[in-house]
């Protein structure tokens, strides 16, 4: 996933994103609500960890700009404030999650999956789709039973064509979601990312579709979906 982590705290904020980053997720970082404006206005993001405390001005009046936008952007927040009148405005306001620093990372993790598979109507944390499963906890692929080494590029790719199968994506869509603004990859690397991808992957039942002009699409044979 694409994510923005707005935290001043520099020491909170590079640990958060070396962690998702980690685990196969982009993760683009501001500092400031300014700075945040100014990144979800040229990017579309698929959550943002947001912290109520900033330099100027409070996360809430954020995440409240974004849902009278009519925007689902996944959002968790953060602070340091116990009170439960905290953690209510929070909710009330829009955010899908709310976690009381200093926080277990590991736990962080866990709330960003379980977000994403609410997000994308997923029960637990296995994506399953023919021959293939992805734990997303666990990062473990396996095909036909048996395990399948992905980079954590790969992995990435992998999750957002499961998470969306049936779906035609666009190639612009799987660059925004799989490079983050400092990385000099073009959109050719889409197609490098795929092309691997299929190659390891060796599944009997999902095939990964090109659709020229369009994009690409998971398809499981048997299934019937709508593009």
């Amino acid at each position: 996933m694409r994510l923005l982590i707005v935290e001043d705290a520099e020491d909170v904020c590079d640990a958060i994103a070396e962690s998702l980053t980690r685990i196969g997720h982009v993760c683009d970082r501001a500092r400031t609500l300014a700075d945040a404006r100014q990144f979800l206005s040229v990017q579309p993001f698929d959550l943002v960890i947001l912290d109520i405390n900033l330099p100027d001005g409070f996360g809430h009046d954020l995440l409240r700009e974004i849902r009278a936008r009519g925007e689902t952007l996944a959002v968790i927040m953060l602070t340091a404030r116990l009170g439960v009148d905290d953690r209510v405005d929070a909710l009330d306001a829009g955010a899908d999650d709310y976690l009381v620093k200093p926080f277990d990372i590991r736990e962080l993790e866990a709330r960003v999956r379980a977000v994403a598979r609410r997000r994308h109507g997923e029960t637990d944390a296995v994506l399953k789709a023919g021959d293939i499963t992805f734990n997303t906890a666990t990062r473990r692929v396996t095909v036909a039973g048996k395990p399948c080494e992905l980079t954590r590029r790969e992995q990435a790719l992998l999750e957002i064509l499961l998470s969306s199968r049936g779906r035609v994506i666009a190639k612009e869509e799987l660059h925004s979601r799989l490079f983050g603004l400092d990385d000099e990859a073009g959109l050719n690397a889409v197609e490098l990312y795929v092309a691997r991808l299929r190659k390891k992957l060796t599944s009997e039942k999902l095939e990964i579709r090109t659709l020229r002009g369009l994009g690409y699409q998971a398809f499981v044979s048997g299934a019937v979906h709508s593009a």
